[in-house]
């Protein structure tokens, strides 16, 4: 074959030939065919894979394409996530905001109601003082109530704020209106418990001055029933022979008048010391110096130490609250005078007198014996406080039941003073010193009945008696013991 001569036809036959018996490119054949699959001699073979392959692209372009996609896909997530991350910050900051303003509303509501509780603290403290002169207790009672419940309010709002700066958010807590603190709720029924159990004090303390009065004015009936007792008797006639001038039936009958208010105030002093929940003996030995071991004694005691308090001065004209020597210029005078004093006073309430003439004689020397009536601890546990020593210090005198009774028994006493000054000569005074022996004419027992015996001495006086012009004697009231024994 190779060296026979090829021409124009033979080419043409050859091709011809070679379409026919091989396959199409793309792998397009023909079904049925039984050509020769035999492509060695083919020489358009190469030409028509190269072709194949040229004409088929499509598995690249898928992958290529779903490569595409998955990156879209892969975008989209990333900015999805993207703004997701935006928002829930811008959330956050939002909500941070709010709540920093939230916070701030908060610090500003309790700053405003700190201001609001310490105006109302200042308008209550200034209603006590208002109440503190001219002296009125129910408005002390008041006024004092109004300031702790405000200052418990301010209380409050301290504890509101501990707990915001504690608190990992540092939110202040507002109250619910609903459900208010306990202490809240409490504290008005407390500060109304504690006002009525004053009341009661006071009621119960009155009451005990009534009973002092009852029995002082049931002996007087006694008395009148039965004249043949010596003093009662001048006690009976006193108001007849009180109408010319001074007479000496009219001290005896003052004198009696003095020491029943005097016992009714110690009484009065004995149940507030009771009431304090002090121990009454170990109180009146603090008070009196005087060893006392039982209840009864230290009602005793107490009577002997006002009464030393209240008479101290006694035989001077004027307590010595000044150095006035009236009597001395002008005896005659003086005597009417003091006369006319007593008799214009024995009618007035003590209260309303020194409600209107506070600094009068009486009222120094009222305030001059009540300040030197209870020591300071002893006062402070007994009325709560030293306000009613420093009230009648600066000039006023408290209207209060304690002080009341004291009033009630200082002027017996002043009373007593007038008319001891008004009598020609004045009364002399004398008591019975500790041991000294019991004499029935000058001195009489505080204990009923009256210890008997012939060993019997003095423990302590109560009261001191006097002896007046006419050898009337008005008799010392003594505390009586066994010789060489020991208070009861």
């Amino acid at each position: 074959m190779a060296s026979k001569a090829v021409t124009i036809g033979d080419l043409i036959h050859r091709v011809a030939s070679s379409c026919l018996s091989n396959r199409f490119p793309g792998n397009y054949a023909h079904h049925g065919s039984d050509l020769d699959d035999d492509d060695d001699d083919d020489p358009f073979a190469d030409f028509g894979d190269a072709a194949t392959h040229e004409e088929c692209p499509r598995p690249a372009v898928r992958a290529g394409a779903e490569e595409g996609d998955d990156e879209a896909r892969r975008l989209r997530i990333w900015e999805e996530g993207e703004e997701q991350k935006r928002r829930t910050k811008n959330a956050a900051a939002a909500e941070e905001e709010a709540e920093g303003a939230e916070r701030a509303g908060d610090a500003e509501s309790l700053m405003a109601e700190v201001f609001d509780a310490v105006s109302g603290v200042r308008r209550a403290y200034a209603a006590l003082q208002g109440a503190h002169c001219p002296w009125d207790p129910d408005r002390m009672r008041a006024a004092d109530a109004g300031v702790v419940a405000e200052l418990r309010h301010l209380a409050r709002l301290r504890d509101r704020f501990r707990r915001a700066a504690a608190s990992p958010g540092g939110r202040i807590p507002r109250p619910s209106p609903s459900a208010p603190p306990l202490r809240e709720a409490v504290a008005p029924y407390e500060a109304a418990l504690d006002d009525l159990r004053r009341q009661l004090q006071g009621k119960q303390a009155e009451v005990d001055g009534l009973k002092e009065k009852l029995a002082t004015a049931t002996n007087r009936r006694n008395a009148r029933l039965h004249p043949s007792k010596k003093h009662h008797h001048t006690l009976a006639a006193a108001p007849a022979a009180e109408v010319g001038a001074a007479t000496a039936e009219l001290f005896v009958a003052c004198a009696e008048q003095a020491r029943a208010a005097t016992r009714a105030f110690a009484a009065h002093l004995l149940h507030l010391l009771r009431a304090a929940g002090l121990d009454p003996a170990a109180a009146t030995r603090s008070v009196t110096k005087i060893p006392v071991s039982s209840p009864q004694l230290a009602k005793h005691a107490l009577e002997a130490h006002a009464t030393a308090v209240l008479l101290g001065g006694f035989e001077h004209e004027s307590f010595y609250l000044d150095g006035s020597l009236s009597s001395l210029l002008d005896p005659a005078a003086f005597r009417r005078e003091r006369y006319a004093q007593f008799r214009d006073m024995r009618g007035m309430d003590p209260g309303e007198l020194l409600g209107v003439l506070p600094t009068c004689a009486f009222g120094r020397y009222a305030a001059s014996k009540f300040a030197s009536l209870l020591p300071p601890r002893v006062e402070e546990a007994v009325l709560g406080s030293d306000e009613h020593k420093k009230a009648v210090g600066a000039g006023a005198h408290p209207r209060t039941p304690f002080y009341g009774e004291f009033l009630r028994a200082a002027k017996a006493v002043w009373l007593l003073h007038l008319l001891a000054f008004a009598l020609e000569p004045p009364p002399s005074h004398f008591e019975a010193g500790r041991g000294a022996e019991f004499h029935p004419e000058y001195m009489e027992s505080v204990a009923e009945p009256a210890p008997r015996g012939a060993g019997m001495v003095v423990g302590f006086a109560v009261a001191p008696g006097f002896k007046l012009c006419n050898a009337a004697v008005v008799r010392a009231r003594v505390y009586l013991v066994p010789r060489g024994g020991s208070r009861q």
